[in-house]
């Protein structure tokens, strides 16, 4: 009790106008979460100093858990790819058209067939190749890249690699995958023909965090269409490409608006 007054009554008094508040409680793990948004004009706390008074005041308090953004501070967004060219030139139409209000200050490819769509755009490409025999040093490289040009996230738009637990451990809840099938069902590298064989009547695509476990974070955002005996191989594999982009564009847009709080292996979503 008295978390939600605490946080409007310390941002009213400091003359902070808020413009979105959204709350859950999450019952059976004892769990409040909240994401609230206030304009920063005639804020009587510097914004250097936001955090540390926040913390003094309320988050010590509460013994809360926070972070805080500020939206004139564009996220940094890598992009790692494969062959698989839909979902990366979705995101970059996207991010041209002003849509995601982020920087891409690098795409790392394990191989060269997508650096024609990153010299288009005009965004750096890396490319390293990736073996059995030199996968430890390659990742060691592409992280020591990730810190130099200060990445707050990664996507990977149909990346055909698994990342390393020493990876992934790098970056938690800050690589966002794209699945394409509804999980947990149909994993493996045919999805489409499996689902083919047991006459589904939907297919779907799910964006994750990634973790250590493979294909088994938390789940970002799902969508589906619905099939019948009609459709083909092909048509499945078209409408699953579809899919795919709309559901990573949902939850890089969530993630560039600090929309998604991952807690455990959920996320709470607010809208």
């Amino acid at each position: 009790m008295g978390i939600v007054a605490s946080v409007t009554d310390f941002l009213h008094s400091n003359n902070g106008n808020i413009i979105s508040l959204e709350q859950h409680v999450d019952r059976s793990e004892q769990r409040f979460f909240m994401r609230v948004e206030w304009m920063l004009e005639d804020f009587t706390i510097p914004e250097a100093k936001i955090d540390d008074f926040f913390g003094t005041l309320i988050g010590q308090k509460y013994q809360m858990q926070w972070k805080l953004y500020f939206t004139d501070r564009q996220p940094k967004m890598a992009i790692f790819v494969s062959k698989a060219s839909h979902c990366l030139y979705d995101i970059l139409q996207r991010y041209m058209s002003g849509e995601f209000a982020v920087e891409i200050p690098a795409i790392i490819g394990n191989h060269d067939n997508l650096q024609y769509l990153a010299d288009r755009f005009e965004i750096p490409f890396y490319l390293f190749p990736i073996t059995k025999e030199n996968k430890p040093e390659q990742e060691a490289k592409e992280i020591a890249l990730m810190k130099e040009l200060e990445v707050d996230f990664i996507v990977l738009a149909r990346y055909m690699q698994i990342l390393s637990d020493n990876f992934v451990s790098t970056f938690p809840n800050r690589i966002i995958n794209i699945h394409h099938s509804f999980l947990p069902a149909f994993k493996g590298a045919r999805p489409y023909h499996s689902a083919f064989e047991r006459g589904v009547k939907i297919i779907g695509a799910t964006s994750h965090y990634v973790t250590a476990d493979l294909d088994e974070g938390p789940i970002i955002f799902q969508d589906v269409a619905k099939v019948s005996h009609r459709d083909t191989v092909q048509d499945l594999k078209r409408r699953g490409k579809d899919l795919e982009k709309l559901v990573l564009s949902q939850a890089i847009w969530r993630e560039i608006q600090h929309k998604t709080l991952p807690y455990k292996n959920k996320t709470i979503l607010f809208e």
